[in-house]
């Protein structure tokens, strides 16, 4: 069936978990796997599976991010296609921003009326995945939804971090929670697959995923005025409107916090890793025409690089490295992920530095990095060492921060020769 869908990707909040990634950009704006955004991803999901009318709703810092879709999705003349950036706003009939989820939906709906559309694909930002809406489409107009929440399984450890949810035989909700505490996750068990089952994952929590008909979720703005989809308007629906549930089996992340950010990075440099960057479904990004890296005398295991690199490392394993980005020789970086660069420094101004002692944009000679996050535009001098480990305390400070053993240096950080940063 072609469904007739508007697709709606949420831009998210202040993502203070994500600090200090998200200082001066947007959750889904944060770089990922060396060359993408996080926004990257559920774009290219709905354009695989043939959607092509997504709307991004962006408030909290998004400048970067409206350039990186302005720059990145083009649709020719000929097609009905479009990105569009729906930014916040105030005006006279409303001077609030965005208040949650839904609030941000309910006051773009004047601006959604121009399209034409039969089902709102409601999408999160800010999560690592790969779906074909198209089955998810398919299983709401065969039941006859109003309202359709993708689900997945998860373990008692991971389950009060989500809204978890309760179906019966036919994927009807019958009950919704947000965030349940763990003294009462027992009563919330639901029926999983077997394989979900014996992995311990036997709780069915909300993806931030919804399928609204487009008469339906009027109608709920119309009734209720609750700003969030989680917390006011999915409970409401439950036992007033056909509410189900569509159990996604395959890989999903919700990239909220510092720690699985970085597993979901380098989870990517595996032999088989959980998402997969070489199906037949691309990832789409914007095209930069930047040079094949260049890798002088290097071990390299288990690395994944960007465009337009040169490296010159003595040694780079398990890590990502990101576009433009330069690494002297001697230096070692392991479990880590290098963001790279915005621009190339001027030859002139790297010779300039070297006779000063001054560090230049990229990693410089006989530095040592180990579980750590370098953001983008940084200045490492030479004989740096940057360690993490479980055993440093949580901590901001004026060129990094710390978070669950992950230090990640800020963006634009200028880091002097012989510094040791954790270890």
């Amino acid at each position: 069936m072609k469904a007739n869908v508007l697709s709606i990707v949420l831009g998210g909040g202040r993502g203070t978990r994500l600090f200090p990634l998200t200082y001066s950009r947007s959750k889904p704006a944060v770089p990922i796997a060396g060359k993408y955004r996080l926004v990257d991803i559920p774009i290219s999901n709905c354009l695989n599976s043939g959607y092509n009318k997504i709307m991004v709703l962006t408030q909290f810092n998004s400048a970067s991010l409206n350039s990186h879709i302005k720059n990145s999705y083009h649709f020719d003349i000929f097609s009905r296609g479009f990105v569009d950036i729906l930014a916040a706003e105030q005006n006279v009939d409303d001077e609030s921003w965005y208040q949650g989820t839904a609030d941000a939906v309910r006051q773009s709906m004047k601006h959604m009326n121009k399209y034409d559309y039969d089902y709102v694909l409601i999408l999160s930002g800010d999560q690592l995945y790969q779906m074909d809406f198209r089955e998810l489409l398919d299983f709401h107009c065969k039941n006859e939804g109003d309202i359709t929440i993708a689900t997945i399984p998860v373990n008692a450890k991971d389950a009060p971090g989500f809204g978890i949810l309760k179906s019966d035989e036919e994927g009807n909700i019958t009950s919704f929670i947000e965030k349940p505490s763990s003294d009462i996750l027992g009563e919330w068990k639901s029926e999983v697959s077997e394989k979900s089952r014996n992995e311990g994952k036997e709780y069915l929590a909300s993806m931030g995923i919804y399928v609204f008909n487009k008469n339906v979720l009027k109608k709920l703005f119309e009734e209720n005025d609750g700003d969030d989809f989680g917390k006011d308007l999915i409970p409401a629906s439950i036992g007033n409107l056909t509410t189900l549930s569509f159990q996604y089996e395959g890989y999903w992340t919700d990239i909220g916090t510092i720690d699985s950010f970085y597993e979901a990075n380098l989870d990517l440099c595996q032999d088989f890793p959980k998402f997969n960057l070489f199906s037949t479904s691309p990832i789409y990004t914007r095209a930069r025409m930047l040079p094949p890296s260049k890798i002088l005398g290097s071990y390299v295991s288990k690395a994944i690089f960007g465009d337009g690199c040169i490296v010159m490392a003595d040694k780079i394993e398990n890590s990502i490295i990101g576009n433009r980005t330069r690494i002297d020789r001697g230096s070692t970086i392991v479990n880590s992920y290098v963001m790279g660069a915005d621009y190339y420094q001027d030859t002139e101004e790297i010779i300039s530095h070297d006779r000063a002692g001054k560090p230049n944009l990229g990693i410089g000679k006989y530095v040592y990095i180990d579980k750590a996050i370098i953001d983008k535009n940084c200045y490492i001098g030479d004989n740096v060492r940057i360690i993490g480990g479980k055993h440093l305390p949580d901590g901001d400070y004026d060129t990094h921060s710390i978070k669950d053993g992950i230090v990640v240096l800020k963006k634009g950080a200028v880091i002097q020769p012989g510094t040791h940063i954790g270890g």
